[in-house]
C-alpha cells in the first residue's frame, strides 16, 4: 500500500533526547559517557516532575509546606518533591559528585566523590504558581568540577564562573514539558510525549530572534527600579510594545527566546542586589541564552562575567534579543 505524504504512518519516528545525546557525545569537550548519562538523569526526573505535576491537584500536591527555604520564601509541597525527586536522581545516577539546590541552604554531598561534575540547580521555579496551574520549571547547570576527582568535593567546584559551565538548560512544565539545553554549541528543545515515555526533538537548533516587541516584568514594582529601567518601559509602552509576564521565570524565558522579547528582573530599593540567584538561575539561562543568539546582562556587565562569592547570590539580570537588551543598557550608562 502506498502512502501519502501527510499519511501518519508516513511521518518520520523522530529523534528521542537519548538517540540525540548519543550521536552528540563526541562534540562534549571530554566525550567518555559521564555528561551523556547526567543529562539522562536531569531527564529522568523531569519525567517524574511531570507525572507529580498533573497529578498534583488530585493527590493534594499543591499548597505550602508551612515553612521557609533558605531565600527566606514559602515552600510548596512540590518544592520539597522536586528537590528529593532531583538530588535522588543524580545520586542514584553515580555522575554527580555534588549538588546545590535553592532548597538547601549548603552543598549536598552524593557520596560519588570518583564523578566528575557538579550540578547546580532550582528544582521547581515559579512555585506560587502551582496552585493556580500556571507553567513551572526546573533549571540546572553543570560544571566539570576542579578539584582531585576521588576527593570530597568544595566550593571551588561551584565558584567557577558562568563561562566555566559545560551544559545548562530548563525543563518546562505547561501545556507540554518540554527540555530545553546546551553543551555549548546549538540550543535544541525535547517535548515528552507521555504515550512514548520519551522526549522527541521538537525545536532543533534553537536561534532566537535579533528584536522583538515583548517585555516581560513585575510591572507593580516599577517605582523601585532605577531611572534608566523605568525609561526603557516607558519606551515600550509608547511604542505599544507587548506586556506579558507569568511570574514563572522558565516560562517567561522561554516564551521569549522563541518569540523574541525581553525578561527584566532589576534590582529595586528593597532588593538592592536583584533577587534572582546568580548560579542556578542567571547562570545557566545567561549561558543558553548567549548560544542561541540572545545577551544576558546585570545592567553593567554580562552575567556570564559577574565573579560568583556564594553558593546563593542574588543578581539583576535582563535577558533576552540582543537589540532589545543592548538598547536597555544604553539607557543604565547613560
Amino acid at each position: 500500500m502506498e502512502l501519502s505524504a501527510s499519511h501518519p504512518l508516513a511521518l518520520p519516528v523522530g529523534v528521542t533526547l537519548d538517540r540525540y545525546i548519543m550521536h552528540r557525545q563526541t562534540a562534549f569537550p571530554y566525550a567518555t559517557g559521564e555528561l551523556s548519562q547526567l543529562l539522562r538523569d536531569i531527564a529522568l526526573a523531569g519525567k517524574i516532575i511531570h507525572r507529580e505535576v498533573n497529578r498534583a491537584g488530585l493527590i493534594d500536591l499543591t499548597g505550602g509546606m508551612g515553612v521557609q527555604n533558605v531565600q527566606g520564601e514559602s515552600q510548596q509541597k512540590l518544592d520539597m518533591i522536586a528537590n528529593i525527586r532531583f538530588s535522588r536522581a543524580l545520586k542514584n545516577g553515580g555522575e554527580a559528585c555534588a549538588i546545590i539546590s535553592e532548597e538547601e541552604e549548603d552543598i549536598i554531598y552524593t557520596g560519588n566523590n570518583h564523578g566528575k561534575y557538579v550540578v547546580a540547580i532550582d528544582p521547581l521555579d515559579g512555585s506560587s504558581n502551582i496552585d493556580v496551574n500556571v507553567s513551572i520549571g526546573t533549571i540546572f547547570s553543570i560544571y566539570r568540577r576542579v578539584t582531585p576527582i576521588g576527593t570530597e568535593p568544595t566550593l571551588d567546584d561551584f565558584l567557577q564562573g558562568g563561562r566555566r559551565q559545560v551544559a545548562a538548560g530548563y525543563i518546562l512544565y505547561g501545556s507540554s514539558t518540554i527540555m530545553v539545553y546546551t553543551t555549548g554549541h546549538s540550543v535544541n528543545g525535547f517535548t515528552y510525549d507521555a504515550s512514548l515515555g520519551e522526549y522527541i526533538l521538537s525545536h532543533p537548533d534553537i536561534h532566537s530572534p535579533a528584536n522583538g516587541q515583548i517585555y516581560s516584568c513585575n510591572d507593580g514594582n516599577v517605582e523601585g527600579y532605577e531611572e534608566g529601567v523605568q525609561a526603557y518601559l516607558n519606551g515600550c509602552r509608547k511604542k505599544q510594545f507587548t506586556a506579558r509576564y507569568i511570574g514563572s521565570l522558565v516560562a517567561d524565558f522561554h516564551r521569549n527566546l522563541l518569540k523574541g522579547g525581553i525578561y527584566l528582573y532589576p534590582s529595586t530599593r528593597k532588593a538592592p542586589d536583584g533577587k534572582l540567584r546568580l548560579l542556578y538561575e542567571a547562570f545557566p539561562l545567561a549561558f543558553l541564552a548567549e548560544k542561541a543568539g540572545c545577551l544576558a546582562t546585570s545592567g553593567h556587565q554580562a552575567i556570564l562575567d559577574i565573579k560568583p562569592y556564594s553558593l546563593h547570590q542574588r543578581t539583576p539580570l535582563y535577558i533576552g534579543a540582543p537589540m532589545m537588551v543592548e538598547n536597555l543598557v544604553g539607557m543604565l550608562v547613560g
